[in-house]
């Protein structure tokens, strides 16, 4: 028996820890995020939704010195005088217009740039009438700058495609899924480049790039790409999901770069490789390059303080050689969208793009959440409503582990009623411990009891509740989705709070003191699970026990209000089937005698 309960003990503990974490660690980064947003910046920086500032020194000598050597280097911007809001930014260069039916925006004809995308479907907060996300901004912006961008390098072959090349194009074209467009450029030395940008309907660009050579001799020039990027989210990011630098490359497989790591480091160089793609990631939204597989390429991943902080990530191809007269062609892409899991899911698979369902962290027991995702997705489709397809699939998992709960809580059942002979041993050798526990033992054998058996359903709900938990916060199709009445984001906490009377007393709270209905409903449901088991004889276990819902409702309150529903119906569904079984075996319900004794207790200390 004091192995079932130290058991249970650590199972709680381990679920505490997380708990903690997040009241304690991400809530306090969150407030203080929404304050830096709230708060007045200079006004010459612009607005773009969910960046912030923060400098490392690193400089530009220092990336001089860790460039590869006998290659050529990505050509780096040029030191920006004036930071300009992102309307005058946009305003200040020859533009080309871009239209999806998910995107929004512009391309820069000054270095083709992918610099001005908008998501039409995503606002910054529930109300629809909010500004959409801003993904990508021009450089010239400061600390919003983000963008994409495809040119070349090489030595005495003139003026090659790059950060301020003037590409020329067709007037009035706009880029559209079903019309793309044609950018041309020549230099002084005969090499002319066209390329095609094409644009699905959702979040792939496809660029298509032609070198013809027109001159008299043989040219060598290296294709390359980056995306780069002046600041990190605003939002600090958790321990839960990855936010940085990324790329999965060929044999090195999976290269994840943490904004702090970059810092430090100053340059990341994975191996060289012919497959894969890299890019920087949020929690929702990424940029993302697929260079030519017909290449290898040399990934890298930097970082600078000159110029403002600027975070990079790169490729630079092995050289081509075009001879007089011939023609090469390359094929890359860039991905600039929300991180849907069917989108990254079915541009793994159509454009075969190794493991680009990498973009989204599933973590490390994603053979886990994936699935438990695509479960709730499925049934969201029959329902409509993803706070449904949770109860849904936790009524699902209830069926699945049926067995085992059955056995679970009939051994419970039969330890209950054991409970007077257990009283019986422990007064009769209350002075010898090792005589005590031999004869409960010997009693647990001959009435076949498991002690351990009680355990059971904790420590399945652990994973399900850690997979559940990552689903709510990295999934994107989780934003904003809502439940049913105040709860219209199930991925944010419960909006309202006892404290000021669930919103009828006006008054702003702080975070600890937001403890909204279903975190109460939560905690009264694992109030009464507690007193459906007898009272622990160790006067300190009852006083665990006793505050454990109390503390579990104010730490949970800070959590995705759709893992606190799940968590409120399984306590209810544990209960009914917790009742029905042990009454079935004869144990007698206890219920309502352990809450009595709670009360009972109380009053005689008062």
């Amino acid at each position: 028996m004091e192995k079932n309960r130290n058991f249970l003990l650590a199972m709680v503990l381990s679920i505490a820890v997380l708990v903690g974490w997040q009241f304690l660690v991400i809530n306090p980064r969150m407030a203080d995020s929404e304050q830096a947003a709230t708060t007045p910046g200079d006004p010459a920086t612009g607005a773009q939704g969910s960046l912030q500032s923060e400098t490392v020194p690193a400089g530009t000598p220092q990336e001089q010195a860790l460039a590869p050597a006998g290659r050529e280097s990505i050509p780096q911007p040029a030191a920006q005088v004036d930071t300009l809001t992102r309307e005058a930014a946009l305003a200040a260069s020859p533009r080309l217009p871009l239209d999806t039916p998910s995107l929004s925006g512009s391309i820069n004809l000054v270095g083709a740039r992918l610099d001005d995308v908008r998501l039409k479907q995503y606002h910054e907060t529930v109300d629809d009438s909010s500004p959409t996300i801003v993904l990508l901004s021009p450089e010239s912006a400061g600390q919003d700058g983000y963008f994409a961008e495809f040119g070349y390098v090489g030595q005495n072959i003139g003026e090659l495609p790059g950060p301020n090349t003037p590409w020329q194009t067709a007037e009035g074209q706009t880029l559209t899924p079903g019309t793309p467009v044609t950018l041309t450029y020549t230099n002084a030395q005969g090499i002319a480049f066209t390329r095609e940008i094409a644009v699905d309907p959702n979040a792939m660009f496809t660029i298509t790039d032609s070198i013809a050579n027109t001159g008299e001799g043989a040219v060598s020039l290296q294709p390359y790409g980056r995306v780069v990027r002046h600041s990190k989210p605003q939002v600090a990011s958790a321990w839960v999901v990855f936010e940085g630098l990324i790329g999965y490359l060929g044999d090195s497989g999976l290269n994840e770069v943490t904004y702090a790591k970059i810092e430090e480091e100053g340059r990341v160089t994975p191996a060289q490789t012919t497959t894969g793609w890299l890019g920087i990631t949020d929690k929702y939204w990424a940029t993302a390059l697929v260079p030519d597989t017909n290449v290898p390429f040399q990934p890298g991943f930097r970082f600078s303080s000159d110029n403002g902080s600027r975070y990079q990530t790169e490729y630079l191809s092995e050289a081509l050689t075009v001879q007089p007269g011939e023609t090469r062609e390359l094929l890359t892409r860039a991905f600039a969208g929300p991180k849907i899991v069917s989108l990254v899911d079915g541009y793994q698979d159509s454009l075969s793009i190794p493991e680009f369902s990498r973009l989204i962290d599933w973590g490390w027991f994603r053979f886990l959440t994936r699935p438990l995702f695509y479960v709730i997705d499925w049934i969201y489709h029959f329902t409509g409503n993803f706070g449904v397809a949770i109860l849904v699939v936790t009524v699902l998992l209830k069926l699945f582990f049926f067995p085992l709960a059955n056995k679970s809580y009939k051994s419970m059942a039969k330890m209950k009623n054991v409970q007077p002979r257990l009283a019986e041993l422990r007064e009769k050798f209350a002075d010898d411990r090792m005589k005590q526990q031999q004869e409960m033992m010997r009693i647990y054998k001959e009435e076949k009891i498991n002690p351990a058996a009680g355990c059971w359903p904790v420590l399945v709900q652990i994973p399900v509740f850690f997979a559940l938990y990552k689903v709510l916060y990295v999934t994107i199709e989780m934003r904003h989705a809502p439940f049913f009445g105040w709860i219209q984001d199930l991925a944010a906490p419960d909006p309202t709070s006892l404290f000021n009377l669930f919103g009828l007393v006006p008054v702003t709270l702080p975070h600890f003191l937001m403890v909204g209905v279903w975190p109460i409903l939560m905690g009264i449901t694992m109030f009464v699970q507690m007193k459906l088991n007898p009272t622990p004889p160790d006067p300190t276990q009852q006083m665990i026990f006793t505050w454990m819902p109390i503390l579990f409702t104010f730490m949970l309150a800070a959590f995705p209000a759709g893992l606190v529903i799940y968590w409120t119906w399984n306590n209810f569904l544990s209960i009914i089937q917790q009742s029905v079984i042990m009454k079935r075996n004869g144990a007698k319900i206890e219920l309502w005698d352990n809450i009595r004794s709670v009360f009972r207790r109380s009053g005689k200390e008062a």
